[in-house]
């Protein structure tokens, strides 16, 4: 029988909690991992840039709710991916980065050799993100780690891990991986009940749902409790499509909208679960908020972080909402229209001449099948769709809000692609589509079904709009890009010009049934929502 290395053990670790592909980009360090690719162990998707490996497994693990994999090789290799593995570690995605390290045999303690791709202290560039990090240098120690991560990585709250092994070591004949599965921390009582007793003798309830809430799979408890309290319910970027589009409670437009913002001022109790109220959520902390505040989160520090709660319950979001639901006076009538509030904020924007965008966010919710993801990127075009589509169901969204990674669409797209076969709709700006635009090889080599969507005005649309609201010189923000349409297709990859954004519904059904990766390339300078922090001042 053939001998099990250390990083055919790893491999094994990952299939035996159902991974079935994880992204990678070989190097002379790591090569160990696709030679002991067998089957019955995990696929390695190869990407062409190291930060794509992160970005990847963080798009295959928003979508699935399951851990997603990255390998890069050492040294230069790992610190491409730091950019991504932020943006993990902001939007708390399970994540785990295993990279190589120089051979143990040639690195001499708290020196610097020279060794090729030698860092002083690698794993020391992931831990200001890292929600761990682990360095073993022995295989007894590397099967520790390794279950260690997985159970850490997926462990409520969840968030990106970091694990470096030696080249030499990857070699070496493996020990077998054990891990635990990750547990619910149920709500303390004493908590529980001052949440009940809050919420009994308010009038009028707010539900504000985070991601928190996608993570913990508690959609259907929060739909629960929303119709037994008639309360409104507003969703942060993270929770898109946690309640279904017609559910008489949600509020299906971003909390910065005066229409939303005037509801949430009216409620006299908010009930916020999963979210830290991070300041692009909350305009920089300045959103009216109710006179009282319900905290629900898994970790201690975001329960008080931003806002301090009347009552604050530390606990799983299913469990603490599946009691709450059970515990609270039941209310016969909802107290406000929820779900009348996203056509009135249509109708407002329409008259503030936002009809080109919101056709945008119209052919996206017509078009593309509600079973297929949509990654936006942090462009112009994504601040439409990531704010104002409508998604139909939890984990169709993918957002890069946490960190704000500009280039995030088109290499995490490559993620939900891969491991579901999903069609993967990747919206983008001609300058965000620059910083990965190589993956396109990926695309064309994997046969994905990624549609890239490029809204094209030669420029950097966001900052082009900032400088022409305060009266500045436009510097710096006019691009120089390529011809995409004959870009996509010298890789093999079908493309389109599309005219305008009334022919965009049947470019995107054409697309989403062709079964491989396409590019389509929409021309349109198009104003940005009240979303972004530039019109926090209207």
């Amino acid at each position: 029988m053939e001998q099990v290395t250390v990083a055919g053990s790893v491999l094994d670790a990952l299939a035996s909690i159902g991974t079935k592909r994880v992204f990678g980009l070989p190097g002379v360090h790591n090569l160990a991992f696709w030679q002991q690719q067998r089957r019955g162990r995990p696929g390695i998707v190869g990407v062409r840039h190291e930060q794509t490996t992160v970005y990847a497994a963080d798009g295959a693990a928003r979508a699935t709710g399951s851990l997603g994999v990255a390998l890069t090789t050492t040294g230069p290799g790992a610190a491409n991916a730091v950019a991504a593995f932020g943006e993990a570690a902001a939007s708390h995605s399970p994540v785990l980065l295993v990279a190589s390290e120089v051979a143990t045999t040639l690195r001499r303690p708290g020196v610097v050799r020279g060794i090729l791709h030698e860092s002083a202290d690698q794993a020391a560039l992931f831990e200001p993100l890292a929600k761990a990090v682990y360095r073993p240098r022995t295989p007894g120690e590397v099967a520790e780690a390794v279950g260690a991560a997985i159970t850490t990585a997926l462990t409520w709250p969840q968030g990106p891990v970091y694990l470096d092994v030696p080249t030499d070591v990857l070699g070496q004949p493996g020990t077998p991986v054990r891990h635990t599965a990750p547990e619910r921390a149920a709500p303390g009582s004493d908590r529980l009940a001052a949440a009940v007793a809050e919420i009994d003798r308010a009038e009028r309830v707010v539900l504000w749902a985070g991601g928190g809430v996608v993570q913990a799979g508690a959609e259907s408890d929060l739909d629960a409790l929303a119709r037994r309290l008639g309360a409104p319910v507003v969703t942060t970027f993270g929770a898109r499509g946690v309640l279904p589009d017609d559910h008489p409670c949600l509020v299906a437009a971003p909390p910065h909208e005066p229409e939303v913002a005037a509801l949430i001022a009216e409620a006299d109790l908010m009930v916020a679960v999963g979210t830290d109220f991070d300041g692009m959520n909350t305009r920089n902390w300045s959103m009216p908020r109710p006179p009282r505040l319900v905290a629900i989160n898994c970790d201690a520090t975001d329960l008080g972080k931003n806002y301090s709660p009347d009552v604050g319950v530390l606990g799983d979001a299913r469990e603490t909402l599946r009691a709450l639901a059970h515990a609270v006076a039941a209310r016969p009538v909802s107290w406000t229209d929820a779900a009348g509030l996203r056509e009135k904020v249509r109708e407002r924007l329409r008259g503030e001449k936002c009809d080109e965008p919101l056709s945008l966010v119209e052919a996206v919710e017509d078009a593309w099948p509600t079973a297929g993801a949509v990654v936006a990127d942090m462009a112009v075009a994504g601040y439409w769709i990531g704010g104002y589509a409508s998604m139909g169901r939890p984990r169709r969204l993918q957002y890069p809000v946490g960190w704000g990674t500009l280039g995030y669409a088109l290499p995490a797209a490559i993620g939900p692609a891969a491991v579901s076969g999903t069609p993967t709709l990747a919206v983008c700006g001609d300058g965000g589509l620059m910083f990965g635009v190589g993956e396109l090889a990926t695309l064309a080599q994997e046969r994905l079904p990624v549609t890239v969507l490029v809204v094209d005005d030669a420029c950097y649309g966001m900052l082009r709009y900032d400088q022409e609201r305060f009266g500045h010189p436009e510097q710096g923000v006019h691009l120089t890009t390529p011809d995409f349409v004959a870009l996509a297709r010298s890789f093999g990859i079908g493309a389109a010009d599309v005219p305008g954004v009334a022919e965009l519904p049947s470019a995107l059904r054409e697309a989403a049934g062709h079964g491989g990766p396409m590019l389509l390339r929409l021309p349109a300078a198009l104003p940005p929502p009240r979303t972004t922090s530039p019109r926090w001042r209207d």
